[in-house]
């Protein structure tokens, strides 16, 4: 049975304690706000759990404002990469790449620049759960297309993990470990438009 991706993944469930929008602690929000627009670069392992208990483990890359990689440990032949605009997904079992827009998932508000947590990006809720800040949105424009709760250290303030919660009501969460910031990247990792990229993905098939 296939693993679920990142880009699959909840309506909202609404926890006790959990406040609504017109209790948001906007300092938090600014913070949250100033955090991922003063990141410039992320690596760390990934560890996720979809909701059926699968679970599938590898490598993420984020370069703000624009791209991303998540390269998942064998077996599961998944590589996926943000970048121009577009999420590509292949699969290296079927030598089949699916492309849809990032701004059309969820995960897309990672790479937003600036992120700015009102306006086309609604915050329905927010709390505070052992030390960590957990806070969910969606495209203003589209809810009906999913949302992705981010869930950060405060002190000081470190992207930890996040939910994403799909229009099928199936929840996809994500555990980062082992985080560097601040390194540099190689171009060519996110380059999937480039043809000598797709002639390396065969030749690592």
């Amino acid at each position: 049975m296939r693993r679920r991706t990142l880009l699959a993944a909840a309506p909202l469930l609404f926890t006790p304690g959990l406040a609504l929008a017109q209790n948001l602690d906007r300092a938090a929000l600014q913070r949250v706000e100033a955090y991922f627009n003063g990141m410039t670069t992320l690596r760390a392992r990934f560890l996720q759990i979809a909701q059926n208990g699968s679970a599938a483990e590898g490598t993420a890359m984020i370069w703000r404002p624009n791209r991303m990689r998540f390269e998942y440990d064998p077996p599961e032949p998944t590589l996926l990469i943000a970048a121009d605009g577009q999420f590509f997904h292949w699969d290296r079992e079927l030598r089949q790449p699916t492309v849809v827009a990032v701004n059309a998932t969820p995960l897309g508000v990672l790479l937003r620049n600036p992120l700015s947590l009102s306006g086309d990006v609604t915050v329905p809720a927010m709390e505070r759960v052992g030390g960590l800040l957990r806070v969910t949105v969606f495209r203003t424009a589209a809810p009906g297309e999913g949302r992705i709760t981010l869930i950060l250290e405060e002190n000081p303030m470190q992207l930890r993990q996040w939910e994403v919660l799909d229009a099928q009501n199936r929840l996809t969460r994500v555990t980062l470990t082992r985080i560097e910031t601040g390194i540099r990247f190689d171009p060519f990792l996110f380059a999937f438009n480039d043809p000598r990229f797709r002639e390396e993905l065969d030749r690592a098939r």
